[in-house]
């Protein structure tokens, strides 16, 4: 499988001549989503939502489709009839080769003061995990953790014990066009010394081979 890093909390996978787009959002460089045949969102959130980005996709290629929960599949599923599908927490399907798990419900704590919003993660192939805006331990043996270096709603301790509750094989920054690159060896040198397990960082658009 190919991974490919886009701007923020975008990821690409391909495999088979066909690839899978999670999380296109408005950080997320233009067209990101574009030439995928299914694209998975977290939630809601407009640097995980955007719905320029999925209709761009979605008209770009007519059998592509998007999985997502109800509150985004509500503002594009009448555009697109039959190609909108919501899932929540224990579905899995198969989107363009991939088969994928849903794990997760809430979108992490931002302040008390902030209603929650669901929020799901999506494991492929058993192998990959993106968690969207959440800390949530899917459960299952994960080779690769899509890591939320840095948000509004974490900080660099429970980012490390994350990593070591999951227990991946290895970890890739997402979640970091807030993170700036002066304090960038600060967060890689902590997580990777204290996480347990590889620490690696792409930049928006290198790819890497999982």
């Amino acid at each position: 499988m190919k991974l490919t890093k886009k701007t923020h909390a975008c990821v690409r996978l391909e495999k088979d001549g066909r690839s899978l787009v999670v999380d296109p959002g408005a950080f997320t460089e233009a067209g990101a989503a574009v030439g995928a045949d299914a694209v998975l969102v977290t939630h809601e959130h407009p640097d995980h939502f955007d719905e320029g980005q999925l209709r761009a996709a979605l008209e770009a290629n007519p059998a592509a489709e998007l999985w997502t929960l109800r509150s985004v599949a509500e503002k594009v599923s009448a555009a697109f009839p039959g190609r909108v599908h919501t899932v929540g927490h224990g579905d899995a399907f198969t989107a363009a080769g991939f088969d994928v798990q849903v794990h997760g419900e809430l979108h992490a704590v931002i302040h008390p003061d902030i209603p929650r919003i669901t929020n799901v993660g999506y494991l492929v192939d058993g192998s990959v995990f993106h968690p969207g805006d959440a800390l949530t331990v899917p459960g299952h043996a994960v080779d690769t953790l899509l890591l939320p270096v840095m948000a509004p709603w974490n900080k660099i301790s429970e980012v490390i014990d994350y990593v070591r509750e999951v227990k991946p094989r290895r970890a890739y920054d997402i979640h970091d066009a807030l993170l700036t690159d002066l304090a960038r060896p600060i967060y890689d040198g902590q997580i990777g010394a204290l996480g347990g397990a590889e620490h690696l960082r792409l930049t928006p658009g290198e790819s890497a081979t999982l």
